[in-house]
């Protein structure tokens, strides 16, 4: 199957009805919230770097149930062994056999808190699960089924006791955004709701999870025109050969903009993709595999804003008439 214009409407349509009904549990934020539905939809993860309080754990929660999926939480600290996320297999002495004993990886979204604070021994436990949707335990695989999805959260304030994230394991998240604190009206009704102990009670399910496989199948088959692929490889080209940069877009990086622009197309109505959502997810998909030069940093320079240099000087392909 193949997206077309009708197809492409009612894809549309549904992305709308998921986003509205996740809106309810997260008040005031719906472009995060169409961000996190885009890397669902695109089969990627999401990285949070956001202040405590701000709504990260009930998004994981209102998505999960959106979709009729499971939702899990691993609560991230420095003494977390690998084994306490992927699970481990325990001997049964009644049937004399190893049994797995599958760990809170098992999820349709999983929620994995201030991954910061792990240590990178138990952060490398996450990047097999992540590229791969599986784990391996005693060498035998296992797979954590589909859709399968990481939202990882770190606290940008409190870095004393923190491990920093590897390029490596950055790269594996599709996106980087953050949810931020809601505006004045949102939090008067979230305060006028605060009898409700979770506003995530009010979500009921919209999809399956077989419907949420099946969009992202469709998604993968938005046509992106050949001029458009040279545009994402061209703004790649220029983060790696700008001064101020150290690392620019890997070529991973570049299939994950292609991926999501698809989705972000479909989400819009189309059965194709154009210039303007490879510019507007560029920030959330790029940003956070871009390391400036220590002097750019000195100097008061952010990646957003040399992305945001780069992306008005690589010129986007001209609209065929």
């Amino acid at each position: 199957m193949s997206m077309t214009p009708d197809h492409a409407q009612w894809f549309a349509q549904t992305f709308s009805s998921l986003v509205g009904n996740i809106g309810q549990a997260v008040l005031g934020k719906p472009r995060t919230v169409s961000l996190a539905v885009t890397c669902l939809l695109s089969e990627g993860h999401l990285l949070l770097e956001d202040f405590p309080g701000t709504g990260k754990t009930s998004l994981a929660k209102a998505l999960a149930a959106t979709v009729q999926g499971t939702n899990s939480r691993i609560q991230f600290t420095p003494d977390l062994l690998p084994s306490d996320v992927t699970g481990v297999t325990i001997y049964d002495q009644k049937s004399g056999k190893f049994d797995f004993h599958p760990g809170p990886i098992f999820a349709s979204v999983v929620l994995a808190d201030e991954i910061n604070r792990a240590s990178p021994k138990t952060q490398a436990a996450l990047l097999e699960v992540m590229e791969e949707s599986k784990v391996t335990v005693d060498g035998v695989s296992h797979s954590v089924g589909n859709p399968f999805m990481v939202i990882a959260t770190q606290n940008p304030v409190e870095q004393a006791g923190t491990y920093k994230l590897p390029e490596a394991q950055l790269d594996r998240f599709l996106m980087k955004t953050s949810l931020g604190y809601p505006d004045h009206a949102a939090t008067v009704e979230i305060l006028a709701g605060a009898t409700t102990k979770s506003h995530v009670r009010q979500v009921d399910p919209k999809i399956t999870t077989s419907a949420v496989v099946d969009m992202a199948e469709l998604a993968a088959t938005v046509h992106t025109d050949p001029a458009v692929l040279d545009y994402v490889a061209r703004i790649a080209e220029a983060t790696r050969s700008t001064p101020e940069t150290t690392v620019g877009v890997s070529v991973r990086g570049c299939l994950a903009l292609v991926r999501a622009s698809r989705t972000w197309a479909a989400a819009h109505g189309r059965h194709y993709v154009v210039p303007d959502d490879v510019k507007d997810l560029a920030e959330p998909v790029l940003a956070h595999r871009i390391l400036l030069d220590a002097e750019a940093e000195f100097s008061g320079s952010t990646v957003p804003a040399v992305l945001d240099r780069i992306l008005g000087e690589v010129a986007p392909p001209e609209r065929r008439r």
